[in-house]
């Protein structure tokens, strides 16, 4: 007959009361566990998909316009590099993966050409791969053009990189609180897969469609004087930007940004408390804060648009300095979509669509 000890039959006993008092609470619902007293035991096993189903996305990044943003940087690369060596350019323009540069007759073709080399650079794959990968390469065409074209390794690097922050920044959109379980990883050379337990709504997954759709590019530029386009020739340096509240309304702005999105580091629903209308406070790092102060104190009566994905929010006068860093947007907002909103500008923009 099997003798087994007192001390280890009470042990297993205890063992198994305590197992079961854990496992209780996997047989309530959640929003009934969150009621329990706190001294009992809450938390509950992560079900994934095949036990709580939930939403399974498959999202595809818009590569084209991943290659857009490589070729136009480099353009202004170029540019930037024959103005500080003074040398004269005709034309500059873009052709399927190549940025084609056509010097001015007198220009100095070797220090054009010395120039431009600079632009060079190994990728960092090189290592892993065992051989000298480039981002560009330079051809000299028979009737004078300069040819830079970026690499296919450039092109595939840029991808793989931007599916990687894309991954990271739709984590902070979808799951903030870090408590849906939500799966986010990798398939294949452009997709991202996204499973989110739980959901069991066509609103619930509407509204993670709508989160995980927007680019949330944002920044603050100057208007001009004029404030409307409303036809003819665009002024150097401005282009123009329909609003989003107003169709057929365009909007003439500077080109370069008073302030980017990059600079942002918290954005909050709120309620404005004279008209309690739904807002989004937002707060710039110190380089954002800096730049748009002294900005706003040089501008003083004069309008300042933002610009949230290419359209205009809202176009308001500048009544005072501003400071503090620190600000709203209005516009028309409902609770939710303010909240949507401000969680996608506090996770960062999305390098693509």
């Amino acid at each position: 007959m099997l003798h087994v000890s007192p001390f280890k039959a009470i042990s297993v006993a205890i063992l198994c009361v305590l197992a079961l008092v854990f496992a209780i609470p996997n047989l309530f619902e959640k929003q009934t566990v969150a009621g329990w007293p706190d001294w009992l035991p809450k938390k509950q096993l992560s079900l994934g998909l095949d036990l709580r189903g939930g939403a399974h996305l498959l999202l595809r990044m818009d590569t084209k316009e991943v290659r857009d943003g490589m070729l136009t940087s480099l353009r202004a690369d170029v540019r930037a590099a024959m103005r500080r060596a003074r040398i004269g350019v005709r034309a500059t323009g873009i052709r399927d993966n190549a940025v084609q540069l056509r010097l001015a007759p007198n220009a100095d073709r070797e220090k054009a050409l010395t120039e431009l080399r600079r632009i060079i650079e190994p990728l960092a794959i090189s290592n892993i791969l065992g051989r000298n990968v480039q981002n560009v390469t330079l051809t000299e065409q028979s009737d004078g053009r300069v040819d830079l074209t970026l690499t296919d390794d450039a092109i595939r690097q840029r991808i793989a990189d931007a599916i990687g922050a894309s991954i990271e920044t739709l984590r902070r959109r979808i799951d903030p609180a870090g408590n849906k379980d939500a799966t986010i990883t990798r398939s294949g050379l452009e997709r991202i897969l996204v499973q989110v337990p739980g959901i069991k709504t066509q609103a619930e997954l509407d509204a993670i469609k709508r989160i995980i759709g927007k680019t949330a590019a944002l920044s603050f530029h100057a208007v001009h004087p004029n404030e409307t386009y409303s036809g003819g020739a665009v002024p150097p340096g401005y282009r123009t930007y329909l609003s989003a509240e107003q169709a057929g309304l365009q909007y003439l702005l500077q080109a370069n940004p008073v302030v980017k999105g990059d600079d942002l580091v918290d954005a909050q629903p709120g309620f404005d408390q004279r008209t309690n209308e739904p807002i989004i406070t937002f707060r710039f790092n110190q380089n954002g804060a800096r730049r748009f102060g002294r900005w706003t104190a040089a501008n003083v009566t004069r309008p300042f648009a933002i610009v949230l994905d290419g359209q205009v929010l809202s176009a308001p006068v500048v009544r005072e300095p501003i400071l503090g860093g620190s600000g709203q947007i209005s516009g028309s907002f409902t609770p939710q979509s303010a909240q949507e909103l401000a969680i996608s500008l506090k996770s960062g923009a999305l390098p693509a669509k």
